[in-house]
């Protein structure tokens, strides 16, 4: 076992050990050491003060002012573009199809030739009921001779009166068939007519429904095109019963406005005026059927398609405004979140008189120039401080 010698010093573990149990008074001394030596003691380190809450920015949000303008108290629904009047051209004769004389998708005007049937059986049919009024027109004049000759004999007592009545009655008899002559030479020509089939409205021709060479029939019910006004051109929608009242009023005050969308709900496909409601309203949906009509200058509605119709009766004076977007609906019922002079979100609740899918006017429970926000009111509670990212007063 090895012995230390007395007098010498600590080894360096044990001197660490007998620093780390050094008071702090020895502390002090040594630093006062080191002050008299002239070598600058080293700063004492301060703790980190917390900071505060009030120091972190608020959720970030979108916010508007509510402003007082002119609202349109608008109705809206998804109607049906239709053809103002549509044609199914059929032949009225029977016949061989000859010629078509039109293009599809061409544009025409009423009295236009479309197609062409082979007259020459209806020339033939005109021709020979014109020859059988003649024949008849020759035994008419025969038969009127004789009437004059059985006169100046009935007069001497040279014939007896039955002849003569006798008479009179082909002479009559000839008369009607002649009557009869002449309506078949109407008919004739009438068919012969038909033989050339022309455009019965102004519109546009659809597609080719049969060709050139076929044998055509009045009674087919193909036909042989269809012609579709679309200038101008209709708009048919429904609206709910209630609505009928506030149509009727705007209708007796003049024109009422309607504006034809696309399906997105952003592309004006045109303005019209409402012409008519239907004379029911049907009771399997409580709708009634209403009818408008546009211009279609450009070919923005086309028979058939789907548009989103909003239809105006009326306009609300210097309303409350705001982005239809900013009203929330909850568990108490519609309300707002306005950003209040602190910056912190508050909620508002409101009543909502009219919405038009983009502004909603508010009758109660918000006045103009105040805040709202549009945008972030997922993350937002009563009393939220909040940072406006972007704010807007249109």
């Amino acid at each position: 076992m090895t012995t230390r010698p007395s007098g010498l010093l600590p080894t360096k573990g044990h001197h660490t050990n007998i620093m780390m149990r050094a008071t702090p008074f020895r502390l002090l001394s040594c630093a006062a050491a080191l002050a008299a030596a002239g070598i600058a003691a080293p700063p004492l380190a301060r703790p980190a003060l917390a900071q505060s809450s009030d120091a972190q920015p608020g959720i970030p949000v979108q916010a508007e002012a509510a402003r007082r303008q002119d609202m349109p108290v608008t109705l809206r629904n998804i109607g049906a573009v239709q053809s103002y009047q549509s044609v199914l051209v059929r032949a009225r004769v029977d016949g061989t199809l000859d010629r078509v004389l039109f293009t599809e998708g061409q544009d025409v005007k009423a009295g236009d030739k479309l197609a062409l049937i082979d007259p020459r059986p209806y020339a033939a049919a005109l021709a020979q009921a014109q020859a059988k009024k003649a024949a008849d027109e020759a035994m008419l004049a025969n038969a009127k001779l004789d009437l004059g000759r059985y006169s100046n004999l009935a007069r001497s007592d040279f014939a007896s009166r039955q002849q003569l009545d006798t008479q009179s009655s082909a002479v009559a008899q000839d008369q009607a068939t002649i009557a009869g002559d002449e309506a078949a030479i109407a008919t004739a020509k009438l068919n012969l007519e038909f033989c050339t089939i022309v455009s019965p409205i102004d519109g546009r021709a659809g597609l080719r429904l049969v060709d050139a060479g076929n044998l055509i029939h009045a009674v087919d019910a193909t036909g042989i095109v269809t012609i579709n006004q679309i200038h101008p051109i209709a708009v048919v929608f429904t609206l709910p019963q209630d609505s009928l009242a506030q149509v009727q009023a705007a209708m007796a005050r003049g024109p009422v406005a309607v504006r034809a969308l696309s399906s997105d709900d952003r592309t004006s496909l045109g303005d019209g005026k409402l012409l008519t409601f239907d004379n029911a309203i049907d009771a399997s949906t409580g709708t009634i059927k209403l009818k408008a009509e546009f211009a279609n200058e450009a070919n923005t509605l086309w028979p058939g398609q789907f548009v989103n119709v909003r239809v105006q009766v009326d306009i609300l004076h210097d309303a409350i405004t705001v982005p239809s977007v900013a009203v929330q609906r909850g568990p108490n019922g519609l309300y707002v979140y306005v950003v209040k002079p602190d910056g912190t979100a508050a909620m508002q609740p409101v009543d909502v008189q009219q919405d038009s899918g983009t502004i909603a006017a508010i009758a109660k429970g918000l006045d103009a120039g105040v805040m709202v926000v549009t945008n972030g009111m997922s993350r937002l509670q009563q009393g939220t401080h909040v940072t406006v990212a972007a704010a807007s007063a249109s």
